[in-house]
């Protein structure tokens, strides 16, 4: 794991990514860092890590062979943003079921990787995935339960500033993978762009 965070630990702090919930799953206690006012904190430490490898799988595949879906609200911004910065098709909203699996529908996709915001509410796209032999990528919360995904980054994905900066920090670690960016390059794009405001 490298020394140097992808930004500072009170940025992760800051945008809330460390804040897990009340619960915790059986395959997400390595993730979790310590237990607070009832509320399982997440390592930062292990989310930055996992960010980095995810940018690396996802640099392995072309753009357009990445599937990546997002149900809730505050993840749909973040992920539209990740899209038009990194050219991965994204689909947000309801999931029509055969999206993945059935030909014969407008909407027919068949990416080589999935990459999707939270297995409880995207527990479609997990199942047609799985169907079909692609590789999975979640963000997954504390009481996640991940059994059928490959590659877990653990954050806080319920709120909408922890969604914009993870979101954030793929988007650049993914081109900097792809060499679009340099190393220490990052987007002309603020992080609170990506932000859903209410």
């Amino acid at each position: 794991m490298p020394d140097e965070l992808l930004v500072p630990a009170k940025t992760y702090m800051k945008f809330g990514v460390h804040i897990g919930t009340h619960s915790l799953a059986d395959p997400m206690q390595q993730y979790v860092h310590t237990k607070k006012v009832g509320v399982y904190l997440i390592d930062i430490r292990k989310t930055d890590e996992r960010v980095r490898i995810a940018a690396k799988m996802m640099a392995n595949y072309e753009p357009e062979h990445i599937f990546a879906f997002a149900m809730r609200i505050y993840a749909q911004k973040p992920l539209l943003m990740f899209s038009k910065w990194t050219g991965i098709p994204a689909m947000i909203g309801k999931y029509y079921a055969g999206i993945l699996t059935n030909p014969s529908l407008p909407q027919y996709k068949e990416p080589e990787l999935v990459f999707i915001s939270d297995p409880s509410k995207e527990a479609n796209v997990i199942r047609e995935a799985n169907k079909i032999g692609v590789p999975i990528i979640s963000l997954c919360d504390t009481s996640n339960e991940p059994y059928n995904v490959d590659l877990v980054i653990p954050c806080n994905n319920r709120g909408r500033k922890s969604l914009a900066l993870i979101y954030w920090l793929l988007t650049n670690q993914y081109l900097r993978e792809r060499e679009v960016l340099g190393p220490d390059e990052s987007i002309e794009e603020p992080v609170e762009n990506f932000m859903v405001f209410l």
